[in-house]
């Protein structure tokens, strides 16, 4: 009984974790990108002001918006919540981390994507059209590169269960796997679609031509909105996550372990966070976006890499190792 309650105090903690630290996340990608630009650049605290500022503020609702867009800022963030809380991240074999299966991750964040594409159309503007439309495309094509990533983990490590491919990688000897070398290149050109970044598209435009999420949510305001950018948030906290425990689980503690480690496998956690946030602002700063018939293109290419990954984990002898 008492083992139950900790692993559930853990996992609520785990809860409050990734939201706590989202916003946060978010203010250190702009942080870099405004010092490599020779700005100053606001504050790492400015996204948690954003959207306390945003929930103060009423909203503002068309006459002719059906419950769908009133009701879809909710769901989207819960959807997200969900699928952010059940990746582990300071600690493997949480209470609820049996449910940590990247396919159902995938049907959670589809499910808020179909709902934010629908909640664009809803008003009827030819914006949430135009960026419903090319989410979907995104969506079409990124969608099944994910699922080949997830098909070569599960081929090297025998399941799609994240705690099980962390315990995998972090016991199994090392060695140099060509065919996880090559999904994580397939899964971060995903992680840049799936999260509206650069080169795929730019979170700070509002250009009609080259906006796809922002097209989405130009109806949206005060705290319907910060639902929707908090959602965005969370899930640029949870593709990073993933890349932790699918690549570089080292540091996680055990389910069992003492408070004490739990405390040390957090401030890993953090660490790598920031750091993989540095690198995304360095990214975003050093390239183009690129054009939008192009975007097809670059994530054939995580395809490409996916399937390139299952062959090799075949033919060296990877598979079910």
């Amino acid at each position: 009984m008492r083992e139950s309650l900790v692993l559930l105090a853990g996992q609520l903690v785990q809860m409050v974790l990734v939201v706590l630290i989202a916003p946060g996340i978010t203010g250190v990608v702009r942080r870099v990108k405004a010092r490599f630009m020779r700005r100053r650049g606001a504050p790492i605290i400015q996204p948690y002001l954003d959207l306390i500022k945003l929930a103060r503020k009423e909203s503002v609702i068309a006459e002719n918006a059906s419950w769908l867009f009133r009701g879809a800022p909710y769901a989207i963030f819960a959807f997200t919540w969900v699928a952010a809380a059940l990746v582990p991240t300071f600690a493997a074999g949480l209470m609820f981390n049996w449910a940590a299966d990247v396919v159902a991750l995938v049907a959670l964040l589809g499910a808020a994507r179909a709902l934010l594409a629908l909640a664009g159309m809803d008003i009827g503007t030819s914006f949430g059209g135009i960026g419903a439309s090319r989410e979907m495309m995104i969506a079409t094509l990124a969608e099944p590169a994910m699922l080949m990533v997830v098909l070569t983990l599960a081929l090297t490590a025998g399941t799609t269960r994240l705690p099980e491919v962390a315990s995998f990688l972090i016991s199994a000897p090392f060695a140099v796997r060509a065919s996880l070398a090559l999904a994580l290149f397939a899964f971060l050109i995903v992680a840049l679609a799936e999260n509206a970044r650069i080169p795929v598209d730019n979170p700070a435009t509002h250009l009609e031509l080259t906006m796809v999420h922002e097209a989405m949510v130009l109806e949206y305001s005060g705290r319907h909105l910060a639902m929707i950018e908090l959602a965005a948030q969370l899930k640029l906290v949870l593709y990073l996550s993933l890349i932790i425990c699918l690549f570089a689980p080292f540091g996680k503690a055990a389910a069992e372990a003492s408070p004490l480690i739990w405390a040390l496998g957090a401030t890993t956690l953090f660490l790598k966070l920031v750091a993989g946030a540095m690198m995304l602002g360095a990214w975003e700063v050093s390239i183009a976006k690129m054009r939008v018939f192009r975007v097809p293109e670059f994530l054939g290419g995580a395809f490409v890499f996916a399937f390139i990954a299952i062959l090799l984990a075949f033919l060296t002898g990877e598979a079910l190792q």
